[in-house]
């Protein structure tokens, strides 16, 4: 059998290798545009920020690696068209036309950086951040670089922005939305994010788009909807990708309203064609309808399902949920689930309780603040969790990950057992301390 794949991201290279795990003949070849593959675009912010030495330490092999896994990796390679009928493919590389036959075709086509629709965007100086080759160019601009705008405040604009400031920028991050993180977190746990991000140095600026970028070859400046502008040298576009899905639509896949539509054993509507990773549609946990979920882990998952699924084993990827969590400067901060708002959005009402405690018992030195939000929906079951402190925030984001998934509510989580030790956790860990406090609004 000849699997090949489109795509050396996450998604794609997974899933060769998960395909390798299990089936040491299936001939696997993998296709992408990038001269890299298997490296972690999570980390570009942290090597501009200097925390890690060098974008080769983020490269974790190279096609050469995969070749002594008997996986052919073909880099800069653009699938350009897909007949599905006769099961080929055809791609360019190195300017000449080539086809490729396949039995099982996966499309891990990934996303393209969203361009808002404004003038200047083609001045030198402006970037989207996809691949390492795009940190790379940030990081040599910013070398003679003074000032920077980034816009778009989730959380890839925030680590970019935290970034520039540690190589010494004036950096504005902007936001159209009246928050950062707005899909994660509500607005008051937001502004406890944004006034730390204020004390590491950044301006920021909410509820105003950008409309122009203005220079004369390069960028200079940028103007907001009311007109005023600011100076800027450099710009990022932190505005989200969009689903790279031509060759879905060439092949006749099912496009939903965002990506491709995909079963639990991540199966097209086209036979013998699978998909994965940011260009296609997860099912969400709460709701049970489709959503998207462009995250690294969303798509390592997948990978396993879909590696399962091509060699006709039993498969099944879960519904998702979103979990996240991020570090900038000492802070960490995390979410996974619904919003309030977004709860109110899909008429659910939520019983929502923040509370304020301690990462480590009261007298154990250097305890730190932990603040952490429960929303619950009318029966009590959890249904979100946001948490902001300077340490201990991923363990609990995937402790409150596993009690959705179980469906557990408020109640349920307040009589499980928790470890403790005065140096880790408060004796009564803070996450049964918030749910506590959720439980009195059901008496």
């Amino acid at each position: 059998m000849k699997v090949v794949i489109v795509g050396g991201g996450a998604g794609g290279i997974s899933t060769a290798s998960n395909i390798r795990k299990m089936d040491k003949d299936v001939e696997i070849t993998v296709l992408t545009r990038d001269v890299n593959v298997a490296y972690s675009p999570c980390a570009i912010p942290y090597v501009l920020a200097g925390k890690i030495e060098s974008f080769d330490d983020i490269i974790m092999r190279s096609p050469e690696d995969y070749k002594d896994k008997n996986i052919d990796v073909i880099i800069e390679a653009e699938v350009t068209e897909l007949d599905s009928d006769k099961k080929e493919i055809s791609y360019i590389k190195d300017g000449s036309v080539e086809k490729m036959s396949y039995d099982k075709l996966v499309l891990a086509t990934g996303g393209n950086p969203f361009v808002p629709p404004m003038d200047g965007v083609d001045l030198d100086g402006v970037f989207s951040i996809r691949n390492i080759d795009d940190g790379i160019k940030v990081q040599n601009w910013a070398k003679n670089a003074k000032s920077a705008l980034v816009t778009g405040a989730g959380l890839i604009g925030i680590e970019i922005a935290h970034a520039l400031v540690q190589l010494g920028l004036d950096v504005t991050l902007t936001e159209m939305l009246p928050q950062v993180v707005p899909r994660s977190f509500d607005k008051d746990m937001a502004d406890i994010l944004k006034s730390y991000l204020e004390l590491e140095g950044i301006n920021i600026v909410l509820g105003q788009p950008i409309t122009t970028l203005n220079g004369n070859g390069k960028v200079e400046s940028a103007c907001f909807a009311d007109g005023t502008c600011i100076d800027a040298d450099m710009v990022i576009l932190a505005t989200g990708v969009r689903p790279e899905l031509d060759l879905a639509k060439m092949a006749g896949c099912d496009v939903g309203r965002w990506a491709i539509i995909v079963n639990d054993k991540m199966e097209t509507s086209v036979p013998d064609i699978y998909a994965v990773g940011d260009c296609v549609e997860s099912k969400d946990l709460i709701l049970g309808s489709n959503t998207i979920s462009h995250l690294g882990t969303t798509a390592v998952r997948q990978s396993k399902a879909v590696a399962r699924s091509v060699l006709g084993r039993k498969s099944k990827f879960n519904p998702v949920l979103n979990a996240m969590v991020s570090k900038i400067g000492n802070l960490e901060f995390g979410a996974v689930g619904f919003t309030t708002s977004f709860a109110q959005q899909n008429n659910i009402k939520p019983y929502v309780e923040k509370v304020e405690a301690l990462t480590r018992a009261r007298y154990y030195p250097n305890a730190k603040p932990m603040d952490i939000k429960i929303i619950c929906d009318s029966e009590g079951v959890i249904i979100g969790c946001q948490i902001i402190a300077e340490e201990r925030v991923a363990e609990r984001i995937d402790t409150m990950t596993l009690a959705i998934t179980e469906g557990l509510t408020c109640f349920d989580l307040s009589n499980v057992e928790f470890a403790y030790a005065p140096p880790v956790s408060m004796v009564t860990d803070p996450l049964i301390l918030a749910v506590e406090e959720v439980s009195k609004k059901f008496r």
